[in-house]
């Protein structure tokens, strides 16, 4: 694939629903809930950040998880990573993620479920051309649920350690509350914050609205639409296919 038709595939995906940083598709926070033990979650994906300095995704990017056992889940993405900043432009696997999401406690009437969701992002990319981070980064997040009927809402906060020059450790907190309008819809929407994750960088804080749709018991489509909130004008998005099993 050429570097225009790599441009025109992101630019189609926009125009579907024109994110960076991976976490609960399609939302950017994260729920305590694993997969059910010894079942799967494949996804087929794309994440997209558009800035006035230009713009990344992943182009696609493939997310497997699994129930490994009763309240954990082991997690794995592998994405190709497309970045385009002036007027230089590169494509190629990007950084592999791995995590275990583990719930220590189950939602009940009184209380709502609880789990942390470690992370490592492993530098399987290059650095140079802008398509990894060059080091080894991690985050600990801890992440609540309740439901009441249709209505479910969850969220948290993590820290990211991320090292490397000019690289800052972070913070990420969100929450999320969504409605089950039907068997076939489920919308709602997030606003997250973050902490500046460079020396030069500045806090970011956010919305995002989006939701899923049930093709049937074990297919889905996961989408979600939003901007950062503050002087830097940022679209992100999310589009992706589930398959469960």
């Amino acid at each position: 694939m050429d570097s225009t038709a790599r441009l025109i595939a992101v630019l189609v995906l926009a125009a579907l629903v024109p994110q960076s940083g991976r976490s609960g598709p399609p939302f950017k926070t994260d729920d305590p809930q694993p997969v059910d033990f010894h079942h799967w979650e494949f996804y087929l994906a794309s994440q997209q950040e558009f800035a006035q300095h230009g713009t990344s995704a992943t182009l696609p990017h493939i997310e497997v998880n699994f129930g490994a056992f009763r309240d954990v889940q082991i997690h794995v993405v592998a994405p190709m990573g497309y970045v385009r900043e002036g007027d230089g432009e590169a494509y190629g696997y990007s950084d592999t993620e791995l995590g275990i999401k583990y719930r220590f406690f189950e939602e009940s009437d009184d209380i709502p479920q609880i789990g942390i969701f470690p992370l490592i992002e492993i530098p399987t990319g290059n650095e140079a051309k802008q398509l990894g981070s060059g080091s080894l980064q991690a985050y600990l997040p801890v992440w609540l649920q309740k439901s009441w009927g249709k209505f479910t809402t969850y969220g948290g906060a993590g820290f990211w350690y991320n090292p490397g020059r000019e690289n800052r450790n972070w913070v990420f907190a969100g929450w999320e509350a969504q409605y089950d309008f039907s068997e076939i819809l489920t919308a709602g929407g997030e606003l997250y914050c973050h902490s500046a994750d460079r020396s030069d960088g500045r806090s970011v804080a956010g919305f995002d609205v989006g939701g899923f749709i049930n093709l049937s018991e074990n297919d889905h489509i996961l989408f979600s639409l939003g901007k950062s909130l503050g002087e830097e004008n940022v679209v992100t998005g999310y589009l992706g296919f589930q398959y469960t099993l």
